[in-house]
Protein backbone atom coordinates (compact mmCIF):
# COMPACT_ATOMS: atom_id res chain seq x y z
CA UNK A 1 0.00 0.00 0.00
CA UNK A 2 3.15 2.66 0.89
CA UNK A 3 4.36 1.88 -2.01
CA UNK A 4 1.28 2.28 -4.40
CA UNK A 5 0.86 5.47 -2.29
CA UNK A 6 4.31 6.75 -3.03
CA UNK A 7 3.83 5.65 -7.12
CA UNK A 8 0.70 8.19 -7.06
CA UNK A 9 1.93 10.96 -5.60
CA UNK A 10 4.18 10.86 -7.81
CA UNK A 11 2.23 10.25 -10.92
CA UNK A 12 0.64 13.83 -9.65
CA UNK A 13 3.81 15.29 -9.01
CA UNK A 14 5.16 14.70 -12.49
CA UNK A 15 1.32 15.88 -13.61
CA UNK A 16 1.11 18.91 -11.80
CA UNK A 17 4.67 20.36 -13.75
CA UNK A 18 4.60 22.96 -16.12
CA UNK A 19 4.47 20.87 -19.65
CA UNK A 20 7.79 22.47 -20.49
CA UNK A 21 9.65 22.11 -17.53
CA UNK A 22 8.29 18.37 -17.30
CA UNK A 23 9.43 17.87 -20.80
CA UNK A 24 12.71 19.62 -21.46
CA UNK A 25 16.02 17.55 -20.82
CA UNK A 26 13.69 14.48 -19.14
CA UNK A 27 12.95 10.95 -20.67
CA UNK A 28 9.54 8.98 -21.11
CA UNK A 29 9.93 5.75 -19.39
CA UNK A 30 7.39 3.35 -18.51
CA UNK A 31 7.87 1.67 -14.81
CA UNK A 32 6.68 -1.22 -12.61
CA UNK A 33 7.36 -1.91 -9.13
CA UNK A 34 9.87 -3.99 -7.54
CA UNK A 35 8.79 -7.41 -6.62
CA UNK A 36 10.79 -10.29 -5.36
CA UNK A 37 9.91 -14.11 -6.29
CA UNK A 38 11.73 -17.16 -7.73
CA UNK A 39 12.31 -18.19 -10.74
CA UNK A 40 13.32 -21.82 -12.31
CA UNK A 41 16.46 -22.96 -13.43
CA UNK A 42 16.29 -24.96 -16.44
CA UNK A 43 18.27 -27.35 -18.53
CA UNK A 44 16.97 -28.00 -22.53
CA UNK A 45 17.74 -31.19 -23.79
CA UNK A 46 16.26 -33.33 -26.73
CA UNK A 47 15.20 -37.19 -26.82
CA UNK A 48 12.86 -39.38 -28.12
CA UNK A 49 10.66 -41.50 -26.30
CA UNK A 50 11.78 -45.89 -26.06
CA UNK A 51 11.87 -48.22 -23.27
CA UNK A 52 13.87 -47.83 -20.20
CA UNK A 53 16.78 -49.86 -19.28
CA UNK A 54 14.53 -53.03 -17.47
CA UNK A 55 11.70 -52.73 -19.79
CA UNK A 56 12.23 -55.08 -22.84
CA UNK A 57 12.46 -58.94 -23.37
CA UNK A 58 13.78 -60.55 -25.96
CA UNK A 59 11.61 -64.00 -27.01
CA UNK A 60 13.90 -67.31 -27.27
CA UNK A 61 14.44 -70.82 -26.49
CA UNK A 62 16.79 -72.98 -25.38
CA UNK A 63 15.96 -75.72 -27.79
CA UNK A 64 16.47 -75.58 -31.60
CA UNK A 65 13.68 -75.36 -34.20
CA UNK A 66 12.25 -73.24 -36.98
CA UNK A 67 9.36 -70.57 -36.96
CA UNK A 68 6.35 -71.85 -38.65
CA UNK A 69 4.46 -68.17 -38.65
CA UNK A 70 4.65 -65.27 -36.69
CA UNK A 71 1.35 -63.53 -35.53
CA UNK A 72 2.61 -60.13 -35.20
CA UNK A 73 4.24 -57.47 -36.40
CA UNK A 74 7.39 -54.90 -34.99
CA UNK A 75 5.39 -51.93 -33.79
CA UNK A 76 2.33 -54.11 -33.01
CA UNK A 77 0.70 -53.57 -29.58
CA UNK A 78 0.15 -56.58 -27.88
CA UNK A 79 -1.63 -58.07 -25.04
CA UNK A 80 -0.84 -60.40 -22.28
CA UNK A 81 -1.24 -63.88 -23.45
CA UNK A 82 -1.47 -63.30 -26.90
CA UNK A 83 -0.03 -65.35 -29.49
CA UNK A 84 3.12 -64.12 -31.09
CA UNK A 85 4.83 -67.08 -33.18
CA UNK A 86 4.26 -70.72 -34.20
CA UNK A 87 7.65 -72.28 -33.55
CA UNK A 88 8.71 -76.09 -34.35
CA UNK A 89 10.60 -78.13 -32.36
CA UNK A 90 13.49 -79.97 -34.02
CA UNK A 91 13.74 -83.70 -34.10
CA UNK A 92 17.08 -83.66 -32.71
CA UNK A 93 15.60 -81.83 -29.59
CA UNK A 94 12.39 -83.90 -29.20
CA UNK A 95 14.85 -86.83 -29.30
CA UNK A 96 16.95 -85.03 -26.65
CA UNK A 97 14.02 -84.76 -24.54
CA UNK A 98 13.04 -88.48 -25.05
CA UNK A 99 16.56 -89.77 -23.90
CA UNK A 100 15.93 -87.75 -20.35
CA UNK A 101 12.76 -89.25 -19.99
CA UNK A 102 14.62 -93.09 -20.26
CA UNK A 103 17.26 -91.90 -18.22
CA UNK A 104 15.29 -90.98 -15.58
CA UNK A 105 13.55 -94.17 -15.30
CA UNK A 106 16.66 -96.22 -15.86
CA UNK A 107 17.93 -94.11 -12.40
CA UNK A 108 14.87 -94.61 -10.63
CA UNK A 109 14.97 -98.81 -11.61
CA UNK A 110 18.54 -98.79 -10.68
CA UNK A 111 17.77 -96.95 -6.88
CA UNK A 112 15.35 -99.56 -6.25
CA UNK A 113 17.87 -102.23 -6.68
CA UNK A 114 20.54 -100.62 -4.75
CA UNK A 115 18.23 -100.44 -2.08
CA UNK A 116 16.92 -103.82 -2.71
CA UNK A 117 20.61 -104.87 -2.69
CA UNK A 118 21.25 -102.52 1.15
CA UNK A 119 18.60 -104.48 2.45
CA UNK A 120 20.45 -107.79 2.23
CA UNK A 121 23.79 -106.22 2.90
CA UNK A 122 25.40 -106.31 -0.54
CA UNK A 123 25.08 -102.78 -1.10
CA UNK A 124 26.39 -100.11 0.70
CA UNK A 125 24.41 -96.31 2.15
CA UNK A 126 27.12 -94.55 -0.75
CA UNK A 127 25.94 -96.64 -3.58
CA UNK A 128 22.34 -95.65 -2.31
CA UNK A 129 23.91 -91.72 -2.13
CA UNK A 130 24.96 -91.62 -5.55
CA UNK A 131 21.84 -93.74 -6.42
CA UNK A 132 19.56 -90.76 -5.31
CA UNK A 133 22.07 -87.98 -7.15
CA UNK A 134 21.90 -89.58 -10.44
CA UNK A 135 17.96 -89.46 -10.01
CA UNK A 136 18.15 -85.87 -9.31
CA UNK A 137 20.34 -85.21 -11.98
CA UNK A 138 17.75 -86.89 -14.25
CA UNK A 139 15.17 -85.02 -12.99
CA UNK A 140 16.75 -81.47 -13.77
CA UNK A 141 17.44 -82.32 -17.17
CA UNK A 142 14.26 -83.50 -17.94
CA UNK A 143 12.73 -80.25 -16.25
CA UNK A 144 15.50 -78.13 -18.05
CA UNK A 145 14.59 -79.46 -21.67
CA UNK A 146 11.09 -79.40 -20.94
CA UNK A 147 11.20 -75.81 -19.72
CA UNK A 148 13.15 -74.82 -23.16
CA UNK A 149 9.81 -76.71 -25.06
CA UNK A 150 11.03 -80.03 -25.84
CA UNK A 151 8.29 -81.79 -24.78
CA UNK A 152 6.47 -80.99 -27.18
CA UNK A 153 7.17 -80.87 -31.31
CA UNK A 154 4.80 -77.41 -32.01
CA UNK A 155 4.83 -74.51 -29.52
CA UNK A 156 2.58 -71.64 -29.38
CA UNK A 157 4.85 -68.59 -27.88
CA UNK A 158 2.58 -65.83 -26.05
CA UNK A 159 2.90 -62.59 -25.16
CA UNK A 160 4.43 -62.41 -21.36
CA UNK A 161 2.95 -58.84 -20.59
CA UNK A 162 1.42 -56.08 -22.33
CA UNK A 163 3.88 -54.33 -24.63
CA UNK A 164 4.67 -53.56 -28.29
CA UNK A 165 6.69 -55.53 -30.31
CA UNK A 166 10.10 -53.85 -30.83
CA UNK A 167 12.24 -56.31 -33.17
CA UNK A 168 11.48 -59.46 -34.73
CA UNK A 169 15.46 -60.57 -36.27
CA UNK A 170 14.30 -63.55 -37.87
CA UNK A 171 12.05 -64.39 -40.74
CA UNK A 172 9.46 -67.67 -40.96
CA UNK A 173 10.76 -70.36 -42.02
CA UNK A 174 14.27 -70.36 -40.22
CA UNK A 175 16.02 -72.57 -38.38
CA UNK A 176 17.04 -71.46 -35.24
CA UNK A 177 19.50 -72.25 -32.79
CA UNK A 178 18.75 -72.71 -29.13
CA UNK A 179 19.15 -69.07 -27.31
CA UNK A 180 19.03 -67.32 -30.30
CA UNK A 181 16.78 -63.76 -30.17
CA UNK A 182 13.21 -64.24 -32.26
CA UNK A 183 11.72 -60.77 -30.78
CA UNK A 184 11.97 -57.95 -28.53
CA UNK A 185 9.02 -56.51 -26.57
CA UNK A 186 8.78 -53.82 -24.91
CA UNK A 187 6.40 -53.17 -21.97
CA UNK A 188 3.71 -50.77 -22.85
CA UNK A 189 4.11 -49.03 -19.39
CA UNK A 190 8.10 -49.10 -19.50
CA UNK A 191 8.53 -46.88 -21.94
CA UNK A 192 10.91 -43.48 -21.08
CA UNK A 193 11.75 -40.25 -22.90
CA UNK A 194 15.84 -40.83 -23.20
CA UNK A 195 17.21 -36.89 -23.28
CA UNK A 196 20.88 -36.24 -24.66
CA UNK A 197 22.55 -34.02 -21.47
CA UNK A 198 25.07 -31.90 -22.31
CA UNK A 199 28.72 -33.21 -20.01
CA UNK A 200 29.24 -29.55 -18.48
CA UNK A 201 25.00 -29.73 -17.28
CA UNK A 202 25.69 -33.20 -15.79
CA UNK A 203 26.51 -32.27 -12.52
CA UNK A 204 23.68 -30.16 -12.06
CA UNK A 205 20.97 -32.58 -12.16
CA UNK A 206 19.62 -35.53 -9.97
CA UNK A 207 17.33 -38.36 -9.53
CA UNK A 208 14.02 -36.50 -9.22
CA UNK A 209 14.24 -33.56 -10.77
CA UNK A 210 11.02 -32.20 -12.36
CA UNK A 211 10.43 -32.18 -16.45
CA UNK A 212 8.38 -30.73 -18.74
CA UNK A 213 8.22 -32.35 -22.22
CA UNK A 214 6.83 -30.42 -24.87
CA UNK A 215 6.52 -33.03 -28.04
CA UNK A 216 8.08 -31.44 -31.23
CA UNK A 217 5.48 -32.33 -33.29
CA UNK A 218 2.61 -30.09 -33.50
CA UNK A 219 -0.35 -30.21 -31.43
CA UNK A 220 1.26 -32.32 -29.08
CA UNK A 221 0.23 -31.43 -25.57
CA UNK A 222 2.97 -30.76 -23.17
CA UNK A 223 3.49 -33.67 -20.10
CA UNK A 224 5.14 -33.46 -16.67
CA UNK A 225 7.74 -36.03 -15.39
CA UNK A 226 10.52 -36.97 -13.58
CA UNK A 227 14.06 -37.52 -13.82
CA UNK A 228 14.75 -40.90 -13.43
CA UNK A 229 18.28 -42.28 -14.25
CA UNK A 230 21.57 -40.24 -15.07
CA UNK A 231 23.98 -42.67 -17.60
CA UNK A 232 27.95 -41.97 -15.42
CA UNK A 233 29.29 -42.31 -18.97
CA UNK A 234 29.09 -40.52 -22.16
CA UNK A 235 27.26 -41.60 -24.99
CA UNK A 236 29.92 -42.90 -27.52
CA UNK A 237 27.71 -41.59 -30.15
CA UNK A 238 26.16 -38.69 -29.57
CA UNK A 239 28.99 -37.37 -26.89
CA UNK A 240 26.23 -36.35 -24.44
CA UNK A 241 25.06 -38.22 -21.23
CA UNK A 242 22.06 -40.55 -21.39
CA UNK A 243 19.24 -39.74 -18.79
CA UNK A 244 15.72 -41.35 -18.58
CA UNK A 245 12.66 -39.01 -18.32
CA UNK A 246 9.22 -41.13 -16.81
CA UNK A 247 5.83 -39.50 -17.55
CA UNK A 248 2.45 -40.51 -16.69
CA UNK A 249 1.63 -39.96 -20.76
CA UNK A 250 0.79 -42.05 -23.14
CA UNK A 251 4.15 -42.67 -25.17
CA UNK A 252 4.60 -43.61 -28.69
CA UNK A 253 8.20 -45.21 -29.32
CA UNK A 254 10.36 -43.10 -31.56
CA UNK A 255 8.16 -39.74 -30.68
CA UNK A 256 10.71 -36.20 -30.10
CA UNK A 257 10.51 -33.98 -27.65
CA UNK A 258 11.92 -31.54 -25.68
CA UNK A 259 12.59 -31.33 -22.31
CA UNK A 260 12.77 -28.54 -19.74
CA UNK A 261 14.62 -30.34 -16.63
CA UNK A 262 14.45 -28.18 -13.13
CA UNK A 263 17.61 -27.90 -11.48
CA UNK A 264 17.08 -25.22 -9.20
CA UNK A 265 15.92 -21.76 -8.49
CA UNK A 266 16.94 -18.35 -9.32
CA UNK A 267 15.98 -16.23 -6.00
CA UNK A 268 15.79 -12.46 -6.00
CA UNK A 269 13.75 -9.19 -7.77
CA UNK A 270 12.43 -10.71 -10.53
CA UNK A 271 12.55 -7.92 -13.59
CA UNK A 272 12.27 -8.15 -17.49
CA UNK A 273 15.78 -9.08 -18.86
CA UNK A 274 15.56 -6.09 -20.55
CA UNK A 275 15.50 -3.84 -17.42
CA UNK A 276 19.16 -5.22 -16.54
CA UNK A 277 21.92 -2.82 -18.35
CA UNK A 278 25.50 -4.01 -18.00
CA UNK A 279 28.64 -1.57 -18.79
CA UNK A 280 32.19 -1.43 -17.93
CA UNK A 281 31.07 -1.07 -13.90
CA UNK A 282 28.67 -4.28 -13.91
CA UNK A 283 25.39 -4.83 -14.28
CA UNK A 284 22.64 -2.20 -13.41
CA UNK A 285 19.08 -1.12 -13.17
CA UNK A 286 16.88 2.53 -12.61
CA UNK A 287 14.96 3.26 -10.16
CA UNK A 288 12.66 6.41 -9.94
CA UNK A 289 12.64 9.18 -6.83
CA UNK A 290 11.92 12.73 -6.67
CA UNK A 291 11.07 12.92 -10.37
CA UNK A 292 14.72 11.42 -11.38
CA UNK A 293 16.48 8.31 -12.01
CA UNK A 294 18.88 6.62 -9.90
CA UNK A 295 21.01 3.67 -10.61
CA UNK A 296 21.62 0.88 -8.98
CA UNK A 297 23.95 -1.67 -8.89
CA UNK A 298 22.72 -5.24 -9.14
CA UNK A 299 24.10 -9.30 -9.80
CA UNK A 300 22.72 -10.99 -11.99
CA UNK A 301 21.29 -14.67 -10.35
CA UNK A 302 20.20 -15.83 -13.63
CA UNK A 303 17.95 -15.70 -16.22
CA UNK A 304 14.85 -17.82 -17.27
CA UNK A 305 13.11 -16.32 -20.70
CA UNK A 306 12.48 -13.18 -20.77
CA UNK A 307 12.69 -12.29 -16.68
CA UNK A 308 16.13 -12.37 -14.79
CA UNK A 309 16.35 -12.04 -11.11
CA UNK A 310 18.63 -9.90 -9.79
CA UNK A 311 19.94 -9.02 -6.36
CA UNK A 312 21.19 -5.39 -4.98
CA UNK A 313 20.36 -2.41 -3.01
CA UNK A 314 16.77 -2.33 -4.60
CA UNK A 315 14.08 0.58 -2.82
CA UNK A 316 11.20 -1.70 -2.86
CA UNK A 317 8.85 1.59 -2.75
CA UNK A 318 10.91 2.99 -5.75
CA UNK A 319 9.59 1.68 -8.99
CA UNK A 320 12.04 0.10 -11.85
CA UNK A 321 12.53 1.80 -15.19
CA UNK A 322 10.61 -0.55 -17.85
CA UNK A 323 11.41 1.03 -20.97
CA UNK A 324 13.16 4.08 -21.59
CA UNK A 325 16.13 3.22 -19.53
CA UNK A 326 18.60 2.67 -22.40
CA UNK A 327 18.50 6.89 -22.71
CA UNK A 328 19.03 7.36 -19.34
CA UNK A 329 22.21 8.48 -17.12
CA UNK A 330 22.30 8.40 -13.22
CA UNK A 331 19.84 12.08 -12.19
CA UNK A 332 18.15 12.23 -14.74
CA UNK A 333 14.87 13.71 -14.88
CA UNK A 334 12.22 11.54 -16.36
CA UNK A 335 8.74 11.82 -17.42
CA UNK A 336 5.85 8.97 -17.28
CA UNK A 337 4.48 7.55 -20.37
CA UNK A 338 0.58 9.00 -20.29
CA UNK A 339 -0.61 5.64 -20.53
CA UNK A 340 0.69 4.92 -17.25
CA UNK A 341 -1.98 4.16 -15.14
CA UNK A 342 -0.65 1.24 -13.05
CA UNK A 343 2.60 -0.25 -11.82
CA UNK A 344 1.64 -4.21 -11.87
CA UNK A 345 4.06 -4.32 -14.48
CA UNK A 346 4.39 -7.66 -16.31
CA UNK A 347 2.90 -10.91 -14.98
CA UNK A 348 3.89 -11.43 -11.31
CA UNK A 349 6.85 -14.11 -10.89
CA UNK A 350 5.98 -16.45 -7.56
CA UNK A 351 5.87 -14.60 -4.72
CA UNK A 352 8.37 -15.57 -1.60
Amino acid sequence: MRALLLLLALLVGLALMPASAAEEGSVLVTIMMPSKGSLPDVVTAYGTAGPAVDSSMTISLQSQGRVLRFDVTPGEAVKAGQPLLEFSVSESALGSYRQAEIALQTAKVERSRIAQLLKQQFATKDQLTQADKAIADAQTTLDTLKKSGSDQPDLTIKAPFDGVVSTIPVAQGDTIAPGAPMMTLMRADGLVVRVGIEPAQGFRMKRGDPVMLQPMTSGGAPASGTLIRIDGLLNPKTHLIDADVATSAHLLPGAAFKAQITVGHFDGFVVPRDEVLSDAKGAYVFQIGDGKAHRVAVTIVGSTGDQTAVTGAIDPAKPIVLQGNYQLEDGMEVRLSETETSAAGPASPVEQ
